[in-house]
């Protein structure tokens, strides 16, 4: 048995303006698979490798990064970002090496260790259905901050209970087989953060301050409505929990995740790399 099954998704293009090595997509993905590599430190650990459209020097990429055993290649015809995601929750449900599965992005960038303090907190506290390692900026900016959020410490971080992330989390593989549906939702149209809301949520999307702030809250609180409708009034409400300080930054340029230095560290990571 493993202590995580990893699924990572990747291709060549760059949709967002990366912090970091904006015009070589390459060597950022290199860089930041080198980080998850040290995020799973002194773990067990699969990863399937999903390589939608990629030239071979990204095979070559995660075959050297990771020991033969640890990975498994999985070729894509340029199948694009909602299939991949199915394809994702595909593999995660069927596995039956771990308990727990995380579903990986290839433009984050994690410090040494994440995954295994996410590991524990979901394994400590029975409370605890996903954990994302991203400490989202939104939490602090956006209206998101006006939302009321319960906070504990845990290992060397507080982690505090978040209504929505990206698709970047940690979960357990029951928990995603009671939830799969409203993931499957998001490959015919519905966005990550009104599935997050859905599962999230309950009477707190009537908090006119934080959903009706502007036109995209609004445009998100009626996407939760429509697609996740009956899950609001007759399922459970699940727990997503992000840590402070952040434990990976997304790499998009106005998106890092706030208090660490991440340029500083992109740096060293290079400076390592090159030594």
């Amino acid at each position: 048995m493993f202590d995580v099954v990893i699924a990572y998704r990747i291709y060549p293009g760059v949709s967002k303006i990366p912090a970091y090595l904006p015009e070589d997509k390459f060597k950022m993905a290199e860089m930041c698979l080198r980080s998850l590599h040290a995020a799973c430190s002194g773990l067990r650990f699969k990863i399937y490798a999903l390589l939608d459209g990629c030239p071979p020097a990204y095979e070559t990429m995660f075959r050297e990064t990771f020991s033969k055993d640890a990975v498994e290649i999985l070729a894509l015809n340029s199948i694009g970002n909602y299939a991949t995601f199915k394809l994702q929750i595909e593999l995660l449900t069927k596995q039956t090496e771990s308990d727990y599965v995380f579903f990986a992005e290839d433009d984050y960038f994690y410090l040494p260790g994440a995954m295994g303090k996410m590991l524990a907190l979901i394994r400590e506290n029975p409370d605890v259905d996903f954990v994302t390692p991203y400490d989202h900026p939104d939490s602090y900016y956006t209206s998101s901050r006006l939302e009321r959020h319960i906070v504990r410490p845990h290992g060397d971080r507080h982690w505090r209970h978040a209504s929505a992330t990206c698709l970047t989390f940690l979960t357990s593989r029951k928990t995603l087989l009671s939830t799969r549906r409203m993931f499957e939702s998001y490959s015919r149209g519905n966005p990550d953060c009104s599935i997050w809301l859905a599962l999230t949520q309950k009477q707190e999307l009537a908090n006119l301050r934080v959903h009706w702030q502007n036109r995209f809250r609004v445009k998100i609180w009626l996407y939760t409505l429509r697609w996740g409708l009956f899950r609001l009034l007759f399922g459970r409400r699940w727990r997503l929990w992000s840590p402070m300080p952040s434990l990976a930054t997304h790499m998009e340029s106005t998106c890092l995740a706030p208090v660490i230095d991440w340029p500083m560290l992109f740096e060293d990571s290079q400076h390592a790399e090159g030594s």
